[in-house]
């Protein structure tokens, strides 16, 4: 059976949002629409402990505010993120503290008898995640918020933008610092590992 011209799974974001405003109940399909995707940006950055609470927290703002929505600003999905992170501001020591913690996970010592070239690799695969959560943790918020939007929410620097009430090319600035940062992390680890490691 084919759904109703007006149902929810025909209506889009900005109709749902104008609906709601009459009709509470209506709000619910955004949720179902974008709850996932909000949780797994959040979990990304606070851990899932904390995720549950902050997504479902970004929802009831945004039901709250959903009077206020402008549909020139974008889709809902972009105003979601941007809710999310503003709330994720009061939060960030909690994700420095994650970063912190993944940057001391040490590096499991092989199993006897694992093959050379597989060890090697787990190592540096472990040295390179404990070396990037470091440099992650040392990112200005700004610059933090926008790798992330990037990679878990994978908006374009236009809609990040929008998102973060920022010019593109402030976008496009922090995204080229974060980068050259990153990779000058990474360079570090390939250095160290072709000259055999800093801890024999």
């Amino acid at each position: 059976m084919t759904a109703p011209p007006d149902s929810p799974g025909r209506l889009d974001d900005a109709v749902l949002i104008e609906q709601s405003r009459h009709r509470p109940e209506s709000f619910a399909a955004l949720y179902d629409r974008y709850f996932g995707d909000i949780y797994r940006y959040v979990a990304a950055r606070v851990g899932p402990h904390a995720a549950d609470d902050l997504a479902s927290e970004t929802f009831l703002v945004a039901f709250r505010k959903r009077h206020g929505f402008d549909p020139d600003r974008g889709v809902v999905r972009h105003w979601l993120y941007g809710i999310a992170t503003n709330l994720l501001a009061d939060h960030r020591r909690g994700e420095t503290r994650r970063l912190e913690a993944l940057a001391r996970v040490p590096v499991e010592d092989p199993a006897e008898g694992e093959h050379a070239d597989r060890v090697a690799a787990r190592v540096s695969a472990a040295a390179a995640r404990r070396h990037l959560a470091t440099e992650l943790g040392r990112l200005p918020a700004g610059d933090r918020d926008v790798l992330f939007l990037v990679a878990y929410g994978d908006l374009s620097y236009e809609e990040i933008a929008r998102t973060l009430e920022i010019p593109s090319g402030t976008v496009a600035s922090r995204l080229n610092r974060v980068r050259r940062k990153l990779r000058a992390a990474l360079d570090d680890i390939d250095i160290t590992a072709e000259s055999g490691g800093s801890d024999g």
